[in-house]
């Protein structure tokens, strides 16, 4: 029977309840500390777990982070289903923007941007969270196609990339203001691209 490290809270319990304050301590951790201080023990004491619960449901500390961020991102950045592409991609940039902007957004992309020029496992744990949101996005380009909104065998990936690079550019570049109407010109732009045959395989 695990033991509770000494000053934690009280149990948390087991399954999704563990899961989700384990996340819920990695996300902090990450804005107050930094991916570089961040230790599974010091998530377990957040959490109120012992270190092994955690090693249980995760791998290493690069899996922890990315759950973590991607669960977080999936909450804020819905999959939308308009009905039309161009209003799916608005809703997508705007709901990326909303995140971005906001305490906790800008908390995370600095700490795993700024961290990932000197840690190269936070490089690819960055790399597995886009990864992660292009195949979730994967849906909006494909039921488009089969709209016969845009041409077949445009890739989703290239789409969501026109989509999020100009924003990606102002957050982290330029440092140029990022709100709804540039999210409702890359979203434009994207479609387009995608409309006119650009971004097919």
């Amino acid at each position: 029977m695990e033991s509770r490290p000494s000053g934690s809270k009280s149990p948390v319990g087991r399954g999704k309840k563990v899961r989700d304050a384990v996340l819920a301590a990695t996300r902090r951790e990450l804005r107050e500390a930094g991916y570089a201080a961040l230790s599974v023990e010091n998530v377990a004491r957040r959490a109120g777990v012992h270190k092994t619960t955690v090693y249980r449901r995760w791998n290493d500390r690069e899996s922890l982070i990315v759950d973590a961020v991607s669960e977080e991102i999936g909450e804020d950045i819905p999959i939308p289903d308009t009905g039309a592409l161009e209003s799916d991609l608005r809703s997508l940039a705007r709901a990326f923007v909303r995140w971005a902007t906001s305490d906790t957004g800008r908390a995370v992309l600095a700490t795993l941007l700024s961290d990932a020029v000197r840690i190269p496992e936070i490089a690819e744990a960055n790399s597995r969270m886009f990864q992660d949101r292009l195949r979730r996005a994967r849906p909006v380009v494909e039921r488009a196609a089969e709209r016969g909104e845009i041409p077949p065998g445009t890739v989703p990936g290239e789409v969501i990339r026109m989509l999020v690079a100009p924003l990606y550019l102002r957050l982290l570049v330029t440092g140029e203001p990022v709100d709804e109407p540039v999210a409702d010109r890359a979203a434009s732009v994207a479609w387009r691209a995608a409309a006119a045959g650009w971004l097919n395989g």
